[in-house]
């Protein structure tokens, strides 16, 4: 894999957040916050209609955009801050561009500028990434 800095990362795409998965992984996760499976909290909270997807949800979407692009033992760090929340039915987009690449030890690693947005172009999540990138062989 030839990379190079300000070279794009492939986006990852989910074309609908299922809220009935949200409410499944409210459950698994024992999370408390109505706000992933109670409508009416959502609202009275002034946050509109929808089911707000948890946090870790929206990062593993920017993790699978990484892996697929890299590989699966790729990752090395990830720093992110979650700027506006992902509600049930948008549709998001995983995206990253390469800010350098270097060698250490051997090893080529990528850093990375990463987000997710949501269909409407609003970052719900942003920060940085470092990946160790496959052998050229």
């Amino acid at each position: 894999m030839d990379v190079v800095a300000g070279a794009a990362i492939p986006e990852w795409r989910l074309d609908r957040v299922d809220p009935e998965k949200m409410k499944l992984f409210a459950a698994i996760a024992r999370d408390p916050n109505p706000i992933h499976w109670d409508r009416s909290e959502v609202a009275r909270r002034g946050l509109g209609e929808r089911l707000v997807n948890q946090g870790p949800v929206n990062l593993g979407y920017v993790i699978n955009m990484l892996l697929a692009w890299a590989g699966p033992e790729s990752l090395r760090r990830l720093a992110v801050r979650f700027t506006a929340p992902v509600f049930d039915g948008d549709a998001v987009v995983a995206g990253g561009r390469v800010t350098a690449v270097r060698d250490e030890g051997g090893v080529r690693y990528a850093d990375c500028e990463v987000w997710l947005d949501r269909s409407d172009g609003t970052r719900c999540v942003a920060g940085t990434a470092t990946v160790a990138l496959p052998d050229r062989r």
